[in-house]
This record gives C-alpha cells, structure tokens and sequence, in this order.
C-alpha cells in the first residue's frame, strides 16, 4: 500500500508546482479507481474460480453502450444543472448497465466458458472469440462508429481547492471505486456466502457434501464480475465522454496489467496496481508524454522483477 503514496512523493520535484502535482494526483486516483472497478471483475472471476475471461473487453464495452442509451433517454435530467437530477439520471444508467452486462455473462458462463473450466488454453480461446462475437453484435445495434457520451451538466467543470482543480465526475468516481472495494472485501471476509466462496474454492467436494451447491455460487460470482465490468464500462465511457464497440478490447490490456501488478486473483492487489497504473500514467503523461505509451508496461516489469507473483500473491496458487 505504501506504493502510492512513495510514488506520488517521488514525482512532487518533478513536476514542481504543488496545485499541478495535487490535480494530476487527485485525478490520477480517480482513473485508477476507475480501472479498478472495471479489473476487479475479472480478479473476481480469476481469483475464487481460476477462470481466464479475455472476453471481460465485451461487458465493458456492453455496460458503456446501455448507459448512452439509457443517459440518452433521460437527456432533461442530464441537461439539468441540479446535481440532483444528474445523479438521479447516472446512477440508474449504472443499475441498468450491470445488470444488462450481467444476463449476458450469464449467457456467456453458460455456453462458452462452462465446457472449458480446468483449461486455461481453450479459455483464453475461446472467451476471445466470444468477445469478437460480442463486439459484432454491439455494432449490428448501436452502430460501427465512434458515438459520444457527454458527462451531465453539473458532473461537468472542476472543483478548486486553492490553486488545485479537481475534476467533479472524478470525486463521483473515486466515491463509487471506494464502495466496490468496502462492498467486496466485507462480502468475500465477512459473510457466510464469502466463506462457502473461499471454502468452495479450497474444496469443492467438502462443501458439495455439506449440502451447498457450488456451482450456482460460482455461476452467481461470473455474474457479478460481469456485472462490475458493465459499471466501470459506464464510467470509463463518461470518463473518455465517448464509446466505441472495440473500447473494452482496448482496456482490455490495462486491466491485465493491473492484475499482475495486484497478484493474480487478490481483490486488494486490484486495488494498488490500479491506483499506481492511474497515477504513473498522469504523471508521466505531464512529464513525458512520449514515455506515457509504455510507462505501465515498465512499471509492471519493476514490480514483476522485485516480486515475480505480484504484490499480494495468492497463496494457494
């Protein structure tokens, strides 16, 4: 955890003026909480069913275009300057689109992914097709090209505090990364449906002999993390103010960034290696936007050389 505060540290001579440095690291926080949300999903998947999604691209993809749909339907209360209404408008396109990115990864556990559990191969394979497949389909109903996604009137402008602008949509971001966080780390550590999670995962044929249907609870976990997917698919694509069918193949990379730089399967490692990607890549997009292409790569081969498995590695694998 320390991570992200030595880092930010690090670049404050760097960059010079302390209002810059403290907009660039509130606004770095916010995309990496962001990221974290929509990669959070996916260590879901991976970490309680050792299941590699490629096609996690498609919910994001999915939750961003449902949200334009649903934000388009509700453009009175979007072009309201009541934060009120813009927030009554926002918040149910978020519900829709997890939900919408939810039966669909139903669908897709139950034809592609549950015939290849156990085959890491045929998995990266195979949800690659699906996610192909997916963005056919987006394009077949929402269209090929680039469409926009306008943030409503009053998540719009900057918040000041002295000489340092905070984006507003970005302090709505970090506020929905942080209630994912609380809300997975207390369901996973503090309820008993986290426990016959976890349990389910150390031994599946004890749990199966107490009477617990495993299965349904793995198929409940895909849905979920299909489900956060479409949610930080709705915010990255208010986040970019625009959607585009291939924009989860695109952040698809990102997100397995993260999660190696997290640990493979750790929900708290998520959380880090989203923070410091969103951080390194503001600052060095101020400093040297030439290395920005590349900066994340580099930190995850520094992170990888001090611990091979990542920051919190998952003991048991």
């Amino acid at each position: 955890m320390a991570l992200v505060p030595v880092l930010a540290l690090l670049a404050w001579p760097f960059i010079g003026s302390s209002s810059t440095w403290l907009t660039l690291t509130v606004a770095g926080l916010a995309m990496g909480m962001i990221i974290f949300i929509i990669a959070s999903g996916l260590t879901l998947v991976f970490g309680l069913m050792d299941v590699l999604n490629f096609g996690h691209g498609v919910f994001i993809a999915l939750g961003a275009f449902v949200a334009m749909s649903v934000l388009g339907s509700m453009s009175d209360w979007t072009s309201s300057g009541s934060l009120w209404l813009n927030l009554a408008a926002v918040l149910p396109a978020m519900l829709v689109a997890m939900a919408v990115a939810g039966a669909v990864g139903w669908a897709f556990e139950r034809v592609l992914v549950r015939p290849v559990y156990g085959q890491h191969l045929k998995q990266i394979l195979i949800t690659m097709g699906g996610m192909i497949i997916g963005e056919e389909l987006i394009k077949v109903i929402w269209g090929p090209g680039p469409q926009p996604l306008p943030l409503p009137e009053a998540l719009r402008g900057v918040l000041t505090f002295g000489d340092a602008a905070v984006e507003r949509f970005r302090l709505l971001a970090v506020v929905i990364g942080a209630a994912v966080l609380i809300a997975m780390l207390y369901t996973l550590n503090r309820t008993k449906l986290g426990l016959l999670i976890r349990a389910g995962v150390q031994d599946r044929e004890m749990v199966e002999s107490l009477g617990y249907r495993i299965r349904l609870l793995f198929i409940g976990v895909f849905v979920t993390g299909s489900a956060l997917a479409g949610l930080g698919g709705s915010l990255w694509g208010l986040y970019q103010q625009g959607v585009v069918p291939q924009m989860g193949a695109a952040v698809n990379v990102l997100i397995f960034i993260v999660i190696i730089i997290g640990g493979l399967g750790s929900t708290l490692g998520c959380l880090v290696g989203a923070l410091l990607v969103g951080l390194m890549a503001n600052y060095t997009g101020f400093l040297a936007p030439k290395v920005a292409m590349f900066s994340n790569i580099g930190l995850m081969v520094m992170i990888l050389l001090w611990r091979p498995q990542g920051l919190y590695p998952v003991t048991n694998r």
